[in-house]
């Protein structure tokens, strides 16, 4: 059920304006469907973003992969145990842009003997880079329907992307790219074992969800191929605030537009928001230097002195010895 239901109510969410535009709701699945996405997207990102900074860290709880500074003469990992701002950057860097942790990351299996055996999960590594990376030139292609003059990186993107030619219009390799990276994320849910026990039905959605918001971008372009100048006068003007109907954008365009517009409104609640909270995580944002220098709480209470073990002995040593706790000191 973890799997149908979220697959039935994408089904659904395809169903909606299809039906929608058929009666003439064009102006609500056009209009007022993605400026209350759009909205619930701002309000939520930055609302999310601003709950995780407030949220105290008392503690340096660095995530550490390696050695950690210590004496001279012993090499320390600068990257998987930084104890620098210049560290923590290029630490923050590899894993925002390549994903370094996941391509670190292993399985392991038990095998006959028994064995534990560990492998690379390398597939899962390249499947998340090359959907993340598709994604987002899929997104600054689209500046080219809602920005003018166009910026000057989305036609070195759209060159590089259709670089083979293969058909006209001309393919763009990360359509491809993304519909099977986002399928591969959805069958290695299904057919490992350890990783369906502990998926939900809010892991397999945003998959569902993606994967027909790719498809009928492809379909709008390959097959129906919609007037492509009517969409982009129609999102000149819907981005420009002065919204208008263009009876020459075909139906299927208001059902990527709807699923696009649920995806944004559904992103700042799901687990998508690791977007944002990368960045905000202290496991991965804070140095490694608790050797180095002590740590303070800023909100500590002056009136409140620190109470250390040895002074914790002393108020209960005689309590301590009747329950046979050992002592550091007998007196």
């Amino acid at each position: 059920m973890k799997i149908l239901l979220p697959f039935l109510a994408v089904i659904g969410l395809v169903a909606i304006p299809a039906l929608g535009v058929s009666v003439g709701l064009n102006y609500v699945f056009g209009v007022i469907i993605p400026y209350v996405a759009i909205a619930i997207f701002i309000f939520g990102f930055i609302s999310k973003v601003v709950n995780w900074a407030k949220s105290p860290v008392p503690f340096r709880i660095t995530t550490t992969c390696g050695q950690g500074k210590s004496l001279p003469w012993i090499k320390d990992a600068k990257l998987d145990c930084p104890t620098t701002t210049a560290g923590v950057l290029g630490r923050m860097a590899l894993e925002i842009l390549v994903f370094r942790s996941l391509f670190r990351n292993t399985k392991a299996n038990i095998n006959d003997g028994p064995r534990l055996i560990y492998g690379p999960t390398k597939w899962l590594w390249l499947a998340g880079l090359v959907f993340h990376y598709s994604f987002a030139i899929i997104f600054l292609r689209h500046f080219r329907l809602f920005v003018e003059p166009i910026p000057f990186f989305v036609p070195i993107l759209e060159y590089a992307d259709s670089f083979f030619q293969i058909t006209l219009p001309a393919f763009y390799m990360t359509d491809a790219a993304l519909v099977g990276a986002a399928t591969y994320l959805f069958i290695r849910r299904v057919f490992i074992p350890q990783v369906r026990h502990i998926s939900l039905a809010n892991d397999y959605f945003p998959l569902f969800l993606i994967i027909p918001v790719a498809l009928s971008g492809i379909l709008m372009r390959y097959i129906f191929k919609v007037n492509i100048a009517g969409v982009k006068e129609f999102i000149t003007a819907l981005a420009g605030f002065h919204p208008s109907i263009n009876p020459e954008v075909g139906g299927i365009f208001y059902v990527h537009m709807f699923l696009v517009s649920v995806l944004m409104a559904y992103f700042p609640f799901s687990k998508l928001m690791h977007l944002g909270g990368i960045f905000l995580s202290p496991t991965r944002n804070l140095a490694n230097n608790n050797r180095m220098v002590r740590h303070i709480k800023p909100w500590n209470d002056p009136s409140i002195k620190p109470h250390s073990y040895a002074g914790y002995e002393d108020e209960f040593r005689e309590l301590m010895r009747s329950a046979d706790i050992p002592l550091d000191k007998e007196s």
